[in-house]
């Protein structure tokens, strides 16, 4: 709809006098802002058009109109109109009010898909007051900007800017996202200091700030002072609960704040409730709170959509999921990147792929999902094709992204091209140093893997339980029995990581290629998961290499007790047999293999075509020819 302001005729309220009353301008500009008020901009519009409408008003009356005529545009979500309105406001000279030119920015920060148009907006202004000053602020985080959102804090102090609660609000969320803890520490002083400790919206964001630098006991301990928490408040420290792994605590707090205090959650909340389900794996609750989310009418909300298909994803209802996804009466970024992840979660890699090429328009967040698939097919080819996507997009140094570009080259081979991105990336979680320390170590540069671990420690980057596999991985093939040792007593000794399934297979396989099967065997004796075939499957593999086959055999029989269907104890038997020569006593186990039924798994092989992603063939059920 095209706006037109007609020519008006002059008129001014102060020439009214009580002997010739006109009542209609005035009605009409009362007409006008109720119409603002109830979000009816059309209605104004056509109203503001009339015949007779007076242009020339008293000098308060004219900017209080055009502020909330840019306010309606702003409620509506009408930015065309809203630009009409601009251009009106400069051509009548009111972008010197500061009423209207705060609605004008808040314009610009709302709908505007540029935001550098909305910080030319805010530099024309005549007068900036802490309500500009916040609009930017808060429209930095919005950006993606967290950093220029602190400097522009920062400017403003230096002008003798008081800030209020929703600037240091939004100051203490770009502290959360670039994780500065100690300046969050000092804005928590100016909190208290101001008088602002009882303001939610601030309570809530340092709740999040606490969460997201992973200080929880911080979190909880700010939730308990406030004497009636809010349904958002309650939402925070769910979130904050849930970010921090603690999610059977999140559920407790979530059935908590309905029970006892008779809150009702919002969208936002049952988001973050359905997360911690997902991540638990449990199903039955996961669709209690689905029930309820049908029940509280919230079936429209994206956030929560997403957030069910993510849930019956993570509890491996890979078809649920595809429902949920297409009952979705809108779809957004974040629903295409759930299903995604969904696909990607559940190891169906050409799914992934088939939905990326069916999407209209990925965002940012999809390509990490879409490289991790390619990772798991080791398809590098298509591989390259995202990366390229991704340029072309002008993504750069997007940590998530180019970590999975590492991975995805790394676990294709190409670990030189890995490494030359990994040195070019200008920052780095631990998501990219487990990568590049996995990457050197499949790829048998062991030395290598060990060297970027070192660089790692000394950097700061604190490692967790996956950066010790990779190490360990990498000391097991490269056979460095006393660095294994050193970095295996290194995890639990000093960074207090309970040695898991994958470490002890890394280190039994260590000293069982070296020779150690008695250190080996002592080694799974002493570990939580001695009854694990897994772990006995290893020595029993590094068996092939020794001469002693009453050590296989005890091995085996172990391994046949433990797991009487699983085929590797019988196949490593037999080769253990045949690498000693006792021929009829492997041929036996097959025989024995046979009587019991079991079966070895179907062998598959990738083989990518030029016009499929990949096929598999059975390798083993073929008829082969005897000898």
């Amino acid at each position: 709809m095209r706006l037109s302001f007609f020519k008006r005729h002059c008129f001014s309220f102060a020439s009214l006098s009580p002997q010739n009353p006109i009542k209609y301008p005035l009605d009409k500009y009362s007409q006008i802002l109720r119409f603002c008020k109830s979000a009816q901009l059309f209605p104004a519009i056509h109203l503001l058009n009339t015949p007779h409408f007076p242009t020339q008003t008293t000098s308060s009356s004219k900017p209080l109109l055009y502020a909330c005529l840019l306010q309606t545009c702003t409620n509506v979500q009408s930015f065309p109109h809203g630009l009409q309105f601009h251009a009106h406001v400069i051509k009548s000279g009111l972008e010197t009010d500061r009423f209207v030119g705060n609605s004008l920015l808040s314009l610009y920060f709302k709908l505007g898909t540029d935001f550098r148009e909305t910080r030319r907006v805010f530099d024309g202004l005549f007068v900036k007051d802490v309500i500009s000053w916040t609009s930017m602020v808060s429209g930095y985080i919005k950006a993606g900007k967290p950093q220029s959102s602190l400097e522009m804090f920062f400017e403003m102090l230096g002008l003798g800017v008081e800030p209020n609660g929703f600037t240091l609000s939004s100051v203490i969320k770009a502290c959360s996202v670039l994780g500065k803890l100690r300046l969050g520490w000092c804005f928590h002083g100016v909190v208290m200091k101001r008088g602002f400790d009882s303001n939610r919206v601030i309570l809530c964001a340092l709740i999040d700030f606490y969460g997201r630098n992973c200080l929880l006991n911080e979190a909880c301990q700010l939730f308990d002072e406030l004497p009636e928490p809010d349904t958002i408040c309650w939402t925070s420290v769910i979130s904050a609960l849930t970010r921090n792994d603690s999610y059977e605590k999140a559920l407790g707090f979530f059935y908590l704040m309905q029970r006892n205090h008779g809150l009702i959650p919002d969208g936002f909340t049952f988001g973050t409730v359905l997360t911690a389900c997902g991540n638990l794996g449990r199903l039955r609750q996961g669709k209690q709170v689905h029930a309820k989310v049908i029940t509280s009418g919230l079936c429209g909300n994206v956030v929560v959509e997403s957030s069910l298909l993510d849930m019956y994803g993570k509890c491996g209802l890979v078809d649920e999921s595809q429902r949920v996804f297409d009952r979705m009466s809108i779809k957004n970024s974040v629903s295409w990147s759930a299903l995604l992840g969904v696909y990607c979660q559940n190891k169906n890699y050409e799914s992934v792929i088939r939905i990326f090429r069916e999407m209209d328009k990925a965002d940012l967040y999809c390509f990490g999902t879409i490289l991790r698939a390619c990772a798991g097919l080791a398809a590098v080819r298509q591989g390259k094709e995202v990366h390229c996507q991704y340029v072309r997009r002008g993504g750069w140094r997007d940590v998530i992204v180019e970590s999975a570009i590492v991975d995805l080259y790394a676990k294709c081979g190409c670990i030189d091209f890995a490494h030359r991105i990994f040195v070019q990336m200008s920052n780095r979680n631990l998501i990219t140093w487990n990568s590049m320390i996995y990457g050197f170590a499949q790829n048998g540069r062991g030395g290598e893997s060990l060297g970027i671990f070192d660089e790692m420690i000394k950097e700061g980057i604190k490692p967790d339980y996956i950066s010790f596999i990779g190490v360990l991985f990498a000391c097991s093939h490269t056979g460095l029995v006393d660095e294994g040792r050193k970095y295996f007593t290194l995890m639990t000794g000093e960074y207090g990581i309970k040695p898991g399934i994958e470490h002890y297979n890394c280190m039994v396989d260590l000293l069982g290629r070296a020779g150690l099967l008695e250190e080996a065997e002592n080694l799974i004796e002493s570990a939580d998961f001695r009854d694990d075939s897994s772990l006995w499957a290893v020595l029993l593999g590094a068996c092939t290499t020794d001469t002693s086959s009453g050590t296989a055999e005890r091995i085996a029989r172990k391994m046949i007790k433990l797991a009487p269907d699983y085929h590797m104890s019988y196949v490593l038997l037999a080769n253990v047999y045949r690498a000693v020569g006792r021929w009829n006593d492997a041929v036996k186990v097959r025989k024995l293999m046979k009587a019991r039924g079991v079966k070895k798994i179907t062998g598959m092989s990738w083989v990518e075509t030029t016009n499929n992603m990949g096929s598999c063939l059975d390798v083993v059920d073929m008829d082969m020819p005897e000898r």
